[in-house]
């Protein structure tokens, strides 16, 4: 399937869409690391705003002090949950297991 070609207008609105997105997604991160979010908060914005239900779940769980690469995979992996995952895709219980977990 080809895409349809952009005009320059459109291809402008695209890239400020995606900036926009980006620091949104930022910003959230920032806000989990420093405890001015909790995980609970993070998901009901996940469900509400496209650009952060996109954020993949590991990339939020290494945003955290202490968590890289290593940890928040183990974290995923007890938590029975994708690598790949994104926040929107979470199920309920994938949801509940995190939140025990990280315990906060």
């Amino acid at each position: 399937m080809a895409l349809r070609q952009l005009s320059v207008e459109e291809r402008a609105e695209a890239r400020a869409k995606a900036l926009r997105a980006r620091q949104e997604r930022a910003t959230l991160k920032t806000s989990f690391a420093n405890r001015d979010l909790s995980l609970q908060e993070v998901f009901a914005r996940a469900d509400v705003d496209p650009a952060i239900g996109r954020l993949r779940t590991v990339d939020l769980l290494q945003a955290m002090p202490g968590v890289g690469e290593v940890r928040a995979s183990a974290v995923m992996e007890a938590c029975e949950i994708s690598p790949a995952r994104r926040l929107k895709g979470l199920g309920r219980r994938q949801r509940e297991a995190l939140i025990a977990y990280i315990g906060r």
